[in-house]
Protein backbone atom coordinates (compact mmCIF):
# COMPACT_ATOMS: atom_id res chain seq x y z
CA UNK A 1 0.00 0.00 0.00
CA UNK A 2 1.39 3.29 -1.00
CA UNK A 3 1.99 6.46 1.49
CA UNK A 4 -0.65 8.19 -0.22
CA UNK A 5 -3.10 4.99 0.39
CA UNK A 6 -2.33 5.03 4.10
CA UNK A 7 -2.70 9.26 4.49
CA UNK A 8 -6.23 8.84 2.70
CA UNK A 9 -7.22 5.20 5.19
CA UNK A 10 -5.81 7.83 8.31
CA UNK A 11 -7.93 10.65 7.15
CA UNK A 12 -11.60 8.90 6.64
CA UNK A 13 -10.97 7.11 9.76
CA UNK A 14 -10.31 10.72 10.93
CA UNK A 15 -13.52 11.85 9.54
CA UNK A 16 -15.54 9.28 10.85
CA UNK A 17 -14.06 9.99 14.58
CA UNK A 18 -15.12 13.56 14.11
CA UNK A 19 -18.56 12.68 12.73
CA UNK A 20 -19.37 10.42 15.42
CA UNK A 21 -17.92 13.54 18.06
CA UNK A 22 -20.35 15.66 16.07
CA UNK A 23 -23.28 14.05 16.48
CA UNK A 24 -22.52 12.54 20.07
CA UNK A 25 -21.55 9.28 19.91
CA UNK A 26 -18.79 8.68 22.00
CA UNK A 27 -17.22 6.28 19.59
CA UNK A 28 -17.14 6.02 15.64
CA UNK A 29 -19.10 2.83 14.69
CA UNK A 30 -17.45 -0.56 14.96
CA UNK A 31 -17.46 -1.13 11.05
CA UNK A 32 -15.04 -1.54 9.13
CA UNK A 33 -16.05 -0.03 5.31
CA UNK A 34 -14.16 -0.53 1.79
CA UNK A 35 -15.85 1.35 -0.47
CA UNK A 36 -15.03 -0.63 -4.15
CA UNK A 37 -16.99 1.77 -6.33
CA UNK A 38 -18.78 5.07 -7.29
CA UNK A 39 -20.06 5.95 -10.50
CA UNK A 40 -22.81 7.86 -11.99
CA UNK A 41 -25.65 6.50 -13.00
CA UNK A 42 -25.76 6.83 -16.64
CA UNK A 43 -28.89 8.36 -18.39
CA UNK A 44 -29.89 9.36 -14.57
CA UNK A 45 -28.99 12.43 -14.50
CA UNK A 46 -28.45 13.51 -10.86
CA UNK A 47 -28.19 10.11 -9.05
CA UNK A 48 -25.01 7.67 -8.25
CA UNK A 49 -24.12 4.18 -7.11
CA UNK A 50 -21.77 3.27 -4.96
CA UNK A 51 -20.40 -0.32 -4.08
CA UNK A 52 -19.05 -1.23 -0.83
CA UNK A 53 -18.01 -4.02 1.84
CA UNK A 54 -18.63 -3.57 5.78
CA UNK A 55 -17.30 -5.74 8.19
CA UNK A 56 -18.59 -6.02 11.73
CA UNK A 57 -16.14 -7.49 14.66
CA UNK A 58 -17.82 -10.48 16.73
CA UNK A 59 -20.54 -8.21 18.39
CA UNK A 60 -20.03 -5.16 15.91
CA UNK A 61 -22.76 -2.76 15.41
CA UNK A 62 -23.97 0.78 13.94
CA UNK A 63 -25.80 3.81 15.49
CA UNK A 64 -29.22 4.23 14.04
CA UNK A 65 -28.64 6.38 10.51
CA UNK A 66 -30.41 7.38 7.59
CA UNK A 67 -28.67 6.65 4.25
CA UNK A 68 -31.25 8.77 2.12
CA UNK A 69 -30.47 5.81 -0.43
CA UNK A 70 -31.95 2.91 -2.22
CA UNK A 71 -29.82 0.55 -0.09
CA UNK A 72 -28.76 -2.97 -1.30
CA UNK A 73 -27.55 -5.71 1.19
CA UNK A 74 -25.99 -9.35 0.68
CA UNK A 75 -24.47 -10.92 3.35
CA UNK A 76 -21.05 -12.70 2.21
CA UNK A 77 -20.03 -14.23 5.49
CA UNK A 78 -21.18 -14.55 9.35
CA UNK A 79 -24.63 -13.21 10.82
CA UNK A 80 -26.48 -9.90 11.12
CA UNK A 81 -29.58 -8.47 12.68
CA UNK A 82 -30.97 -5.70 10.64
CA UNK A 83 -33.85 -3.76 11.12
CA UNK A 84 -35.69 -0.53 9.81
CA UNK A 85 -38.05 1.52 12.09
CA UNK A 86 -41.36 0.47 11.90
CA UNK A 87 -40.58 -3.03 10.66
CA UNK A 88 -39.72 -6.15 12.87
CA UNK A 89 -35.77 -7.38 12.84
CA UNK A 90 -34.54 -10.17 10.34
CA UNK A 91 -31.64 -11.78 10.98
CA UNK A 92 -29.48 -12.92 7.88
CA UNK A 93 -26.61 -15.33 7.24
CA UNK A 94 -24.55 -15.95 3.71
CA UNK A 95 -26.47 -15.29 0.58
CA UNK A 96 -29.45 -13.51 3.08
CA UNK A 97 -30.19 -10.04 1.73
CA UNK A 98 -32.12 -6.67 2.69
CA UNK A 99 -33.67 -3.67 1.51
CA UNK A 100 -33.67 -0.19 2.87
CA UNK A 101 -35.70 2.64 0.87
CA UNK A 102 -34.64 6.33 0.58
CA UNK A 103 -37.04 6.78 3.80
CA UNK A 104 -36.20 4.33 6.28
CA UNK A 105 -34.22 4.94 9.71
CA UNK A 106 -31.64 1.77 9.89
CA UNK A 107 -32.41 1.17 13.46
CA UNK A 108 -30.45 -2.34 13.50
CA UNK A 109 -27.71 -3.02 12.37
CA UNK A 110 -25.41 -5.39 14.07
CA UNK A 111 -23.29 -9.07 14.29
CA UNK A 112 -25.44 -11.32 15.45
CA UNK A 113 -22.81 -13.25 16.62
CA UNK A 114 -20.08 -12.75 19.42
CA UNK A 115 -17.56 -14.82 18.32
CA UNK A 116 -16.96 -14.58 14.85
CA UNK A 117 -16.55 -11.28 12.23
CA UNK A 118 -19.62 -10.40 9.66
CA UNK A 119 -19.02 -9.02 6.40
CA UNK A 120 -21.50 -8.15 3.60
CA UNK A 121 -21.69 -6.13 0.65
CA UNK A 122 -23.71 -2.61 0.35
CA UNK A 123 -24.79 -1.11 -3.30
CA UNK A 124 -26.65 1.82 -2.87
CA UNK A 125 -28.83 3.99 -5.71
CA UNK A 126 -28.37 8.01 -4.04
CA UNK A 127 -28.67 11.67 -4.92
CA UNK A 128 -25.23 12.81 -6.22
CA UNK A 129 -26.15 16.04 -3.75
CA UNK A 130 -27.13 13.98 -0.68
CA UNK A 131 -24.14 11.48 -1.21
CA UNK A 132 -21.83 14.78 -1.12
CA UNK A 133 -23.44 16.25 2.01
CA UNK A 134 -23.53 12.91 4.13
CA UNK A 135 -19.86 12.28 3.51
CA UNK A 136 -18.03 8.83 3.59
CA UNK A 137 -19.99 5.85 3.15
CA UNK A 138 -22.97 8.05 3.06
CA UNK A 139 -24.22 7.61 6.12
CA UNK A 140 -25.95 10.32 7.78
CA UNK A 141 -26.49 9.46 11.59
CA UNK A 142 -29.97 10.38 13.37
CA UNK A 143 -29.88 13.71 14.67
CA UNK A 144 -32.59 12.96 17.66
CA UNK A 145 -30.18 10.02 19.20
Amino acid sequence: MTIRAHAGIALLTLGGLALGIATGDAAAPDAVVAQLLVRELVGVPGKEVTMETVEYPPGGKSPPHRHHAQVFVYVIEGSLRMQVQGSSPVTLGPGGTFYESPDDVHVVSENSSQTRPARFLVVMIKDRATAAAAGPSGVQRRADR
